[in-house]
């Protein structure tokens, strides 16, 4: 069960998120200079208006503390200001830092609300400008739409990284498999089908690196081949052995391009072993952060939640707002919605 402590902990992250955002509203009329920003890779794009409309900046920011920290300085000269953002994580991450270490007061308008936002404005066009402009104007006219950026805690920022480089490693590994499967159908399918549903185990990558063809397995013999399956999965070792030179009797002819084949499946395996013995060291490293983060014991309280899973909530909700649990659950997706149009629900 998990402790009250973390518990009390969970809430106090919650309410403080809340109230951040409703101190963003409340202190909006205190507001004199509305910074939008709509961020890019290189270089962003601010508009600052005051609390009349009156245009007070419009240009090009570049992807630099220094010159980020210049501008807003010569803006926050003229009153207090407030920076808001389209994008407040990945490339828009510096100009907020930079914001925050100025002591301005920081927001960001959700993409959605962003996008419904820009359709009540009049023109078609697509813009930097136009988008800074219009987040700009939002930011002084519906204060509600506003959500307030807290500085996230290190532990969230490393595992949000952790796992999104998790992500391509993901991706890579099962692109190398189905590659190897992809060509062990297209040389020899019979061993494609032995080999193929348990490619996900280390032995068979441990196979393929050093037997990567039909006839590098013939030439080893059965016997060899239990040997080394067998230092990696004993149980099946001895079985799976006999199931690929069962198959290897099945074909006796050599398709075009199998030297070859054997030369690539080598490599793809050196390549699949290396990624997953990445994907464990990562792990390990998630689960020492999130074992050490106050929600570990209230997230593994729940079912079927694991280090990996834990680490998704953990990245997903940090930086969010829920006002309440079913708020929590509409973003998850878990709670129903009523689609009814006429008869039809």
């Amino acid at each position: 069960m998990p402790s009250f402590a973390a518990a009390g902990h969970a809430n106090t992250i919650k309410n403080n998120s809340i109230s951040g955002r409703f101190a963003l509203i409340k202190n909006h009329e205190s507001i004199d200079i509305f910074i939008g920003v709509d961020v890019g890779k290189s270089n962003h794009h601010a508009v600052a208006i005051d609390r009349t409309g009156k245009k007070l900046l419009d240009r090009a920011l570049p992807q630099d503390e220094a010159k980020l920290r210049a501008i807003i300085r010569a803006v926050a000269g003229k009153g207090t200001v407030l920076l808001v953002v389209d994008q407040p994580s990945t490339i828009g991450a510096l100009p907020v830092a930079v914001a925050q270490s100025e002591g301005i007061l920081v927001g960001y308008i959700p993409g959605l609300a962003m996008r419904r936002i820009a359709d009540l404005h009049p023109g078609e066009a697509k813009t930097d400008a136009r988008d800074a402009m219009i987040i700009a104007s939002a930011a002084r006219t519906m204060p509600h739409t506003l959500r307030s950026i807290v500085i996230s805690d290190e532990q969230a920022a490393e595992l949000s990284m952790l796992c999104g480089f998790d992500d391509d490693l993901a991706k890579q590994a099962t692109a190398a498999s189905n590659r190897i499967r992809g060509l062990l159908t297209q040389i020899h399918p019979a061993l494609e089908r032995v080999i193929g549903p348990h490619l996900d185990h280390p032995a068979m990558p441990e196979l393929l690196i050093k037997y990567p063809s039909p006839q590098a397995l013939s030439r080893a013999g059965q016997s060899r081949i239990a040997m080394l399956l067998a230092k990696h999965a004993p149980r099946a070792g001895k079985r799976w052995a006999a199931e690929i030179f069962a198959a290897l009797g099945e074909q006796s002819v050599v398709v075009a391009g199998s030297g070859a084949a054997g030369l690539v499946l080598a490599q793809l395996a050196a390549m699949l072993k290396q990624l997953r013995t990445a994907r464990e060291e990562l792990l390990t490293q998630v689960e020492a952060l999130v074992e050490a983060h106050p929600l570990h014991l209230v997230l593994t309280s729940m079912p079927a939640v694991g280090v990996r899973t834990e680490a998704r909530i953990i990245t997903e909700v940090a930086g969010k707002e829920f006002q309440s649990s079913g708020h929590l659950a509409s973003y998850a997706g878990l709670s129903p919605v009523t689609w009814r149009s006429g008869t039809s629900i």
